[in-house]
Parts: structure tokens; C-alpha cells; sequence
């Protein structure tokens, strides 16, 4: 990844001779060899507009972990923006900048460990979908998921849960029988302005809805962060009754560039006890994942 220098064979009287003059051309060298900057840049692409993971004011959790890696690896961090829905890893880290030989990013915070698109790192953390609802509505008995059986008929019957379609909260109302209460949001609606996190910032903190259901970090920090709104956030098991809940999040660098995955996985390493820290800051809910042969990386 680094400039070499070849330097042509000279034949010389007297080896002395060969000797002094290949110190002076390596000094030489070394002082006028210049820096590579391309080399001391980490090049992040991250979504500018959905926290926790990430924001263009760099708020997220994902912007902390690749600060923290710049620092630690002494580079500069630059950041391209760009919503992570269809198309992001084709108009990010496949993408150059236009005129250039230069990459738009070189790793991206937020993929599948069978992230097929680039190669994956080791992941950095796991978490599990989560249910919330706010305190002293008639549901603080629902200390588990399935509590909600335990709720009176009364309260039951006029329950309003928000869950994402596509995801695991859905399969989850259908198991349960509960998809007469489901008031389904769609991930992705191509407005760039929208937010998971809307569905408890606003929805639930409001009382539009009793409950909501959304993966596990997204409802951990909007229920930390609801201005006021006491709300109670319940994990869901990695996986239970053949439905998975947990999923693991790796980054991604691009095909052929594995001594830079390996780069950023003993960064993973030995940041652990920072990352953790982030984490917890974020109240994300960190699991064991159940074992499987295809640990999707949640939406």
C-alpha cells in the first residue's frame, strides 16, 4: 500500500565506495520520499439521519466507533453521507469520487457478518429487537414479550402496537395471534427525512401508539431520550419459538482488501472496553445471539 523505491544497479571500484553511496541515496530518500496522505485518511460512509447508528452531526454511536479508530490508527477521518437503504454500498464504497482515483469511503460502519457486497469484519456488537411502551398506562406488568397475554381483555382489546414490516416484530405479532393491533411503518419510504426512531420519539411517546417494537438500539436511545416520557424498554431473546430477534453488526471494507479488514478487526479487538462503554452510553441492548449458519444483520 506504500510507494516503493527501486534504484538502478551502478557498478562501483571499491565495495567502500557501494556502501557510502547507497546510506547517502537511502537518507536522501527517506527525506524527500513523500508522505502519503491517501494512507492516513480513514474514509467512512455513514447515514446522515439515523440515529443512534449515525447522523451528519456525528451523534451516533457508529460515528464514535470510527472516531475512536481514527485516533487510534492517527488518521483523519472524512465521512460521506448517504442514506443506507437501496443502493448505499454501490454509491458509497464501490463509488469514486468523481475524476478521481479515490474511493468515496473505505469502510462502512453497519453491515451483515455474511455481508456479501464487500467482505465483512468480525462484528462488533450484537443486540436483539426490543418492545416499549410508557409507564403508568396500565402496563407495567409486561416484565417479558409474551406478559402480554397477562393483560385484562379490557386493556388487550384496545391495545395499538407499532412494528415495522419485514422484520421480526411482525412475525412476532402473526405467532402470537396480535396482528388485529398492529399498525405497521414502513423502513424505508424514500423520504430522506424520516427516522426510525419516530416511531418512539413521536408515536409512542405521544399515545398514538401503547406499544412499539423496533430494534434494539433504536428503541433503547429514543426511550432514554423521549423529553420527560418515563419508557419502559423490554428485550426480546435472541431467538425464541423459531423466530430470531438477535443479529450481529459487523463493518464492511471492499473485495480484495483484507489486510485492511484485518486492520480494522484488531481495532475491533482492542477497543473492545470502549466500544462497550459507547454502547452502554447509547443503551443499546447488547446479547449472545443464538448460533446460526446466517446471522443477518437486522434493519
Amino acid at each position: 500500500m506504500f510507494s516503493r523505491k527501486s534504484y538502478t544497479s551502478v557498478t562501483l571500484r571499491s565495495a567502500g565506495a557501494m556502501v557510502a553511496i547507497f546510506v547517502a541515496c537511502s537518507a536522501n530518500a527517506q527525506q524527500k520520499a513523500p508522505v502519503d496522505t491517501q494512507e492516513m485518511v480513514l474514509r467512512v460512509c455513514q447515514d446522515p439521519k439515523n440515529l443512534p447508528m449515525s447522523d451528519e452531526q456525528e451523534r451516533g454511536f457508529e460515528n464514535k466507533i470510527a472516531a475512536l479508530f481514527a485516533k487510534k490508527l492517527g488518521w483523519k477521518l472524512e465521512h460521506t453521507w448517504s442514506p443506507q437503504r437501496m443502493g448505499f454500498i454501490r454509491n458509497t464504497l464501490r463509488a469514486k469520487i468523481p475524476d478521481t482515483d479515490t474511493y468515496k469511503c473505505d469502510l462502512v460502519t453497519s453491515v451483515s457478518p455474511g455481508f456479501e457486497m464487500g467482505i465483512a469484519t468480525k462484528p462488533y456488537f450484537s443486540s436483539t429487537y426490543a418492545m416499549a411502551y410508557v409507564k403508568g398506562k396500565g402496563l407495567d406488568s409486561i416484565r417479558t414479550p409474551q406478559d402480554i397475554h397477562k393483560l385484562d381483555k379490557a386493556t388487550l382489546d384496545k391495545l395499538k402496537i407499532g412494528i415495522f414490516t419485514g422484520t421480526p416484530a411482525a412475525d412476532w405479532l402473526v405467532k402470537n395471534k396480535l396482528t388485529k393491533h398492529m399498525v405497521s411503518y414502513q423502513l424505508q419510504t424514500g423520504d430522506r427525512d424520516q427516522y426510525p426512531g419516530q416511531i418512539i420519539e413521536n408515536d409512542l411517546a405521544s399515545g398514538k401508539l401503547d406499544i412499539a417494537i423496533a430494534w434494539g438500539p433504536i428503541t433503547g436511545y429514543f426511550a432514554k431520550n423521549a423529553h420527560g416520557v418515563p419508557i419502559e424498554v423490554i428485550p426480546f431473546p435472541a431467538k425464541a419459538d423459531g423466530i430470531r430477534y438477535g443479529f450481529s453488526i459487523a463493518m464492511g471494507v471492499r473485495h480484495g482488501e483484507q489486510k485492511f479488514r484485518d486492520q480494522i478487526n484488531m481495532l475491533i479487538d482492542s477497543s473492545r472496553p470502549e466500544i462497550d462503554a459507547i454502547l452502554q452510553e447509547y443503551s443499546v441492548p447488547v446479547v449472545t445471539p443464538a448460533p446460526s449458519s446466517s446471522n443477518a444483520a437486522a434493519s
